[in-house]
């Protein structure tokens, strides 16, 4: 199973974005996507940047996230 996971933009370099996904530092493809900066939170889906989320979305989002796998022993 895949799962689609928000990270902030930390570097663009052509069309490859360094992402940092919950503290993982991560490659991610931005063919798919216009207009992305360093900064930005993506959805990060099987390598490749597929949607811009605001910023409350993204840290709400990676805090159940981590609420879930965190409280899951």
């Amino acid at each position: 199973m895949c799962i689609a996971i928000p990270g902030r933009v930390i570097g663009i370099k052509g069309d490859m974005a360094n992402v940092d996904v919950a503290g993982t530092k991560k490659e991610a493809s931005l063919m798919l996507m216009e207009d992305v900066k360093v900064g930005d939170y993506v959805i990060v889906h099987a390598g490749f940047a597929i949607q811009k989320v605001d910023d409350d979305e993204a840290i709400e989002t990676l805090r159940l996230l981590n609420e879930f796998i965190g409280g899951r022993q």
